[in-house]
């Protein structure tokens, strides 16, 4: 699918190469392409000096140290001006005293909104919902949430999505219902009968899950250190 195409349809998928871009920022210019090697967050929000987006621009600003620690960066869109996302920081810095610690793309023709599918034309042909885009570290869109225009994001969830697909990918595994960092990882499936027989034996001698199809093992020691080093970082 050419980037025409995906444009018009917002047709971007899990697995698939994040679309690039370039966009002028509260914080400058910037490139998508030029943070690789970093995850990203890319978060849409329905307009400026809104109640629910202001929310989740402090909430966000209060986490950004977390999602660093997590080699994570915070990219804000919306269909406004720079010049009205730059009065609405500074509005929320003088009554909170907080300053938003990342990026806001003004994205005023919706080109960028429009390639991601961040804007649902059944609500609105210009207002953006909230869309979450979770980037890795070679640009790859790795989770996508979507969030209606009244609701607002849960900030600690969408940091536990990045660290369950940091472990996973680090440990070869799957993470389970509910998990959070430091807790069993699920190990692949044998795919052989007798990988499957041996997988029962050793879920009856270690009592570490529940058939051949779901067991568990503790996070690899060099992917708690991973996490650990990034943390310093």
């Amino acid at each position: 699918m050419n980037n025409y195409e995906i444009m018009m349809n917002g047709n971007v998928k899990i697995g698939e190469f994040a679309p690039d871009f370039e966009a002028v920022t509260t914080m400058g210019d910037i490139k998508l392409s030029n943070y690789k090697g970093k995850w990203v967050i890319l978060f849409s929000h329905p307009g400026d000096f809104t109640p629910v987006c202001t929310t989740e621009m402090i909430a966000f600003t209060k986490a950004h140290t977390y999602f660093k620690n997590l080699n994570t960066e915070l990219l804000g869109l919306s269909v406004d001006s720079n010049s009205s996302h730059l009065a609405w920081v500074y509005d929320i810095y003088c009554k909170t005293g907080i300053k938003v610690s990342f990026p806001i793309i003004a994205d005023r023709n919706g080109e960028i909104a429009r390639k991601y599918g961040m804007i649902a034309n059944d609500i609105s042909n210009t207002e953006t919902v909230r869309n979450v885009f979770v980037i890795d570290d070679k640009g790859i869109i790795r989770t996508i949430l979507i969030y209606p225009l009244n609701i607002g994001r849960f900030i600690p969830e969408i940091i536990r999505v990045v660290q369950a697909l940091q472990m996973a990918e680090c440990a070869k595994g799957s993470t389970p219902a509910n998990w959070i960092p430091n807790q069993p990882i699920i190990v692949p499936a044998p795919k052989t009968f007798e990988g499957l027989l041996e997988r029962n034996e050793e879920i009856e001698k270690n009592r570490n899950g529940m058939s051949w199809y779901l067991s568990f093992k503790n996070a690899p020691k060099e992917c708690i250190e991973e996490n650990k080093k990034k943390k310093l970082e």
